[in-house]
């Protein structure tokens, strides 16, 4: 799959080249800090014009952007987008009223035993005995939850009839159907009729929250790609119409390399307005695990997936089979520590290899890999997808189970119940599979017998997980320095299930007094298998840690993002698209 050139986003830095009366808007010591991307781009010697994203109030950036005869092509709730050559780009940089500029990057779209592995059908059944009549566990589809899938559009089929509440789109001159393929399939895996299914394929059994709805936002082109601030304007766009469509959460199944720190990414500054407005936002990890050779990969967490308010989500493969205990997560998914801050990432994972779900007829993906094509026609077809794409709606889709349960709960007391409810990977550790590997049934009882603090709760999270962690880069030098864990009776559990803000920052939350994870060296918690290719107790960004077939893995700053990336089983840095074996 071709992808356009990557389109730099160079934030306009107005620099005044001549003398100025009076108040000068140069300063020979002042530079705006630039995105990688556009540092690389002010050092060559290219002659062409770059997007570039201002932010700021879009009035006064618009005024800083005709200082310098520039052109507004895109105005943001926060900034303005505007195309500027190498030289306006280093004059710019100059100006005394920019702090920073960054790259109009393009961003890329990063089930049959799903249901099952992630125990979504169990909270969908609910439990309904319990002790003395006590402690029952109501059924819960996500009725009354509404996801914005902020992705290539969704298109009619009939396992979404009834199911998308509006559409929108932030592509100039583009409708809101999907032409690429891969939101409507990013869709039926959050919520979808299984009914329509039936006696077309039996390996698609429904979404994760089938009683949820969407709102359809499309920011990704007919080839699956769009601007950055393609995204951010629709992330703006759902705050802004939040309460009418009652939207609760974001699903952002796409990404970019990161080219700066968090908190100068215009793209992660939208999500931490989004968590600041009250929405859950689930992001997709990236799949930048290994090169094309199968050279294993760490630091590639992509943005906004870096963002220390996105819910992010790496992707695992089940194997086929319902049993955790051969789950691995899958090599393509993206492994943190975050670029910059250093920060662990994701949070949690969940399947993603080969997941079945809905086919967008006459697509791009469905005309030109029909091999993919699992069953049907028209508009009830079904199509066969890998990627950190697919694991984020599978998330999206547990926390609107969670979210029906207890509409009122903020994205920390979600995050907080996903991740305690997840199975720990010891093999890839807290930088590969976050948390763990999703089990929303096992979240689902914690949410609801919270109160009772039963032995049995104890004994799940003891056994197979119960880890949490909010993260913005001190969690991996605090478990160096042995400041690190904090164990969490069942006596608590209620307490900061109302309130996660009393659990720190920066610290690794264990439930249970003697939850087995508190045992492990550091290293082995952060890295998992990893930890062991190393003699070295305190791996850092950069060190050479050599794999057992003599492989020196590559950290994120190696990573090459050519013209050619694809979301799925493997990285192809050429003309096919493989989605894996």
């Amino acid at each position: 799959m071709r992808l356009r050139k990557p389109a730099l986003l160079v934030l306009l830095v107005a620099a005044i080249a001549g003398l100025v009366p009076a108040r000068t808007t140069v300063n020979a010591q002042h530079r705006a800090a630039l995105s990688r991307d556009l540092q690389d781009f002010r050092a060559s010697r290219s002659r062409a014009a770059v997007r570039v994203i201002v932010p700021g109030d879009p009035n006064e950036a618009a005024t800083l952007s005709a200082r310098y005869g520039l052109r507004v092509v895109r105005r943001l709730e926060h900034g303005v987008v505007v195309k500027a050559t190498r030289r306006q780009l280093d004059e710019m940089s100059k100006d005394a009223g920019s702090s920073t500029l960054s790259g109009d990057l393009p961003v890329a779209d990063l089930m049959s035993v799903s249901n099952v592995s992630t125990a979504a059908d169990q909270v969908r059944a609910g439990k309904s005995d319990g002790l003395l009549g006590y402690g029952g566990i109501s059924a819960v589809n996500g009725q009354g939850i509404v996801i914005a899938v902020l992705d290539s559009g969704i298109a009619t089929h009939k396992a979404l009839s009834g199911r998308v509440l509006a559409s929108v789109s932030m592509v100039e001159g583009q409708p809101a159907n999907d032409e690429f393929g891969h939101g409507t399939h990013v869709a039926g895996i959050i919520t979808g009729s299984a009914s329509a299914a039936s006696g077309v394929t039996s390996l698609y059994t429904g979404g994760i929250a089938p009683g949820a709805q969407l709102v359809n936002v499309r920011v990704l082109g007919d080839d699956g790609v769009g601007y950055t601030s393609d995204v951010i304007a629709g992330i703006d766009w759902v705050i802004a119409n939040k309460s009418r469509y009652n939207i609760r959460i974001i699903n952002l199944s796409l990404g970019h390399e990161v080219t700066e720190p968090s908190v100068t990414d215009p793209l992660c500054q939208a999500v931490q307005r989004a968590a600041n407005a009250g929405l859950i936002v689930v992001a997709a990890a990236g799949n930048t695990g290994k090169l094309p050779d199968g050279t294993p990969i760490l630091g590639g967490i992509a943005s906004p997936g870096n963002s220390p308010y996105a819910i992010t989500v790496g992707a695992i493969n089940t194997r086929g089979t319902v049993s955790r205990d051969d789950d691995t997560v899958t090599t393509y998914s993206s492994r943190g520590p975050t670029r910059y801050e250093m920060a662990v990432k994701p949070d949690l994972a969940a399947p993603g290899n080969k997941i079945i779900s809905l086919e967008a007829n006459g697509s791009y993906l469905a005309a030109h890999y029909p091999t993919e094509h699992v069953a049907g026609q028209s508009n009830n077809s079904y199509f066969r997808m890998s990627g950190t794409s697919m694991s984020a709606p599978m998330v999206s889709g547990g926390a609107a189970l969670l979210l029906q349960a207890s509409p009122g709960m903020s994205t920390a007391q979600v995050k907080f119940l996903l991740q305690i409810g997840s199975t720990y990977m010891r093999g890839g550790g807290l930088l590969a599979a976050g948390a763990g590997s999703a089990n929303f049934w096992t979240s689902r009882q914690a949410q609801a017998y919270s109160n009772l603090g039963t032995s049995l709760l104890n004994l799940q999270l003891d056994q197979s997980g119960g880890v949490s962690f909010q993260d913005a880069g001190t969690l991996q030098d605090r478990l160096y320095s042995g400041s690190h864990i904090r164990l969490i009776n069942m006596l608590e559990l209620p307490g900061i299930l109302l309130n996660p803000a009393q659990l720190a920052w920066g610290n690794l939350n264990l439930v249970g007094s003697s939850n087995p994870i508190s045992l492990l060296t550091p290293k082995r918690i952060l890295y998992g298998d990893t930890s062991y290719w190393t003699a070295s107790d305190h791996i850092v960004w950069g060190d050479a840690v050599t794999s057992p077939d003599g492989q020196h893995l590559v950290w994120g700053d190696h990573l090459v993002w050519g013209d050619h990336l694809v979301w799925g089983d493997h990285l192809v840095w050429g003309d096919h698209l493989v989605w894996g074996d």
